[in-house]
């Protein structure tokens, strides 16, 4: 058809490969500090994800590469040449945040250098998902996880205790059994806060849905990341309080991944819902014929 541009040629391809490997070449040592967050810090496991999550989002919009042509733009140069300073920068400076965003940055411009703005723009939510790689600084996780991690252990107190469970709670800490359990060590739900926040986001952006309902759900996000850490709380703190340590700490690792799926249920759950109630969800009419 004549309204179709030629989209990404097999030129295009080689290039945009070999600049993007030259980026991670140039910044080799900011990819192998996300692999090694990823593996052994269960603060930052939303690494692991970002680029799964990433690249399913670009596939879900592949056909869009068939409409738009590739035009590299000079803005993607320079963006690889500020990147590629601001990695430097943060590196020296013992910035952690700065250097993993300065890679991230050579990355993105090598794409715009070979594509152009029309076609990364028309597949921004995957390179929103890339943001995930950068590490969220300690103080900001913290104020974000200290107060879910008090609601979470004030919820979790009260529905054990409603179900008649001999427990106690001092803060975030709760007894039970003579064993204290505190929230923060026996359940990292609230500390793998990036992880839940990217669980949303990669579900707004996988189901068609209109803004309004996008936004809500992502407001509604910290809620669910209670709800979330409430469910594995409770059976978390009866096993530190009744099972050998050494099991209840493995079951305390695979539920934080099995809280993941619980999260991506809620989310499903919600969206019926307000399919049953009959909130226009689609961001296009629907045919009822």
């Amino acid at each position: 058809m004549s309204d179709l541009r030629r989209g990404i040629s097999l030129r295009d391809g080689v290039v945009l490969t070999a600049l993007v490997g030259l980026a991670v070449w140039a910044t080799r040592g900011v990819w192998h500090d996300v692999l090694y967050l990823g593996v052994y810090d269960a603060e930052q496991s939303q690494v692991l994800l970002a680029l799964p999550i990433a690249g399913w989002l670009a596939w879900l919009r592949r056909e869009r590469l068939r409409r738009w042509e590739a035009r590299g733009t000079w803005v993607g140069p320079l963006l690889m040449l500020g990147g590629y300073g601001l990695a430097r920068y943060g590196f020296a400076h013992g910035m952690q945040v700065l250097w993993h965003g300065g890679g991230l940055a050579m990355v993105v411009g090598a794409v715009l250098s070979v594509v152009g703005v029309q076609i990364a723009w028309r597949f921004a939510p995957a390179f929103g998902a890339l943001v995930f790689l950068i590490p969220v600084p300690g103080l900001i996780r913290f104020r974000v996880a200290q107060p879910l991690q008090e609601a979470s252990a004030w919820a979790a107190y009260f529905f054990m205790d409603l179900f008649g469970a001999p427990v106690a709670r001092s803060g975030n800490a709760l007894t039970i059994n003579g064993h204290d359990v505190a929230v923060a060590e026996a359940c990292n739900g609230m500390r793998m806060v990036a992880a839940l926040a990217l669980i949303p986001y990669a579900f707004v952006f996988t189901v068609p849905m209109r803004l309004s309902i996008r936004v809500l759900i992502l407001l509604v996000s910290p809620l669910i990341a209670v709800v979330v850490n409430v469910i594995r709380l409770v059976p978390t703190v009866l096993s530190y309080g009744y099972l050998d340590e050494g099991l209840a700490r493995l079951l305390h690792d695979i539920s934080g991944w099995l809280s993941l799926g619980l999260a991506l249920g809620i989310l499903w759950l919600l969206l019926l819902l307000l399919r049953w109630v009959e909130v226009p969800l689609t961001p296009y009419a629907v045919s009822e014929g």
